[in-house]
């Protein structure tokens, strides 16, 4: 197993061809962007909240949201439609009132902009120059293509949950990925910041890493501020995954 001490996992990635990688919270800052845009947004509106907290607020509803789609309680629905029920609910809940259905889109589509962790664009430019690189998210197609073009991300192509019907973790959603590169499942490695994709990954036959993002939701963190399994590789951030990897 390749460790945080940079002990090299040849062993343990030998034959992996394609990394796929979790976005929100282990690839991009949904918490620090949204409060950034939306802070600078509110100022030219006149609407001086908490915007930190409305991020929080809002990705409290990311998992229940999903949960309806998965529990077959409805069909499968898109994650931006998913958000803007939730920001239906949260506008009023903070004393947002009145706004414009242009206001309410930009608001949404604030998950179309979000801001790269720091070490993001060069390690997976390092990674991309040997591996498939690609998100594995439950963002939309649409969101992920203009986040990738906002924050620069260099993926080979676009892997969202969207293309199965279904929303992580269901098996599908990784199997379905490995499908589609045409590989099998032991060719590819889910990379995250989060123990329970990878659980779920790891689950399907593929390889895994981890690194953690210990600020990703501000004061709420109560989770992944280190590995909870033996993933195949632990590393410190993605520059050290692809120090790692290469």
């Amino acid at each position: 197993m390749a460790g945080v001490n940079g002990v090299s996992g040849v062993n343990a990635v030998g034959g992996v061809r394609a990394l796929l990688f979790d976005v929100f919270g282990s690839v991009v800052d949904w918490r620090g962007s949204i409060a950034r845009d939306l802070t600078d947004w509110g100022q030219t509106k006149g609407i001086n909240i908490d915007w930190e907290s409305f991020a929080r607020a809002w990705r409290s509803h990311y998992q229940p949201k999903m949960q309806e789609v998965r529990s077959g309680q409805r069909d499968f629905t898109l994650l931006d439609q998913l958000h803007r029920e939730a920001l239906d609910v949260l506008l009023p809940a903070f004393g947002i009132n009145d706004l414009t259905e242009a206001d309410k889109a930009h608001i949404n589509l604030v998950w179309h902009r979000l801001d790269a962790w720091p070490d993001s664009i060069a390690g997976l430019g390092q990674l991309k120059a040997k591996y498939t690189v690609a998100p594995l998210s439950n963002g939309n197609v649409a969101l992920l293509n203009n986040m990738a073009k906002h924050a620069g991300l260099p993926w080979d192509l676009n892997l969202s949950t969207q293309w199965f019907k279904a929303y992580k973790p269901q098996p599908q959603t990784y199997l379905g990925a490995v499908s589609a590169l045409g590989l099998q499942p032991h060719e590819v490695m889910m990379c995250a910041a989060h123990n329970d994709d990878l659980l779920a990954a790891r689950a399907c036959g593929l390889k895994t890493a981890f690194w953690p993002r210990p600020h990703e939701y501000g004061v709420d963190q109560v989770k992944d501020f280190s590995a909870d399994h033996d993933w195949d590789v632990i590393a410190t951030d993605i520059r050290d995954l692809a120090r790692q990897m290469l």
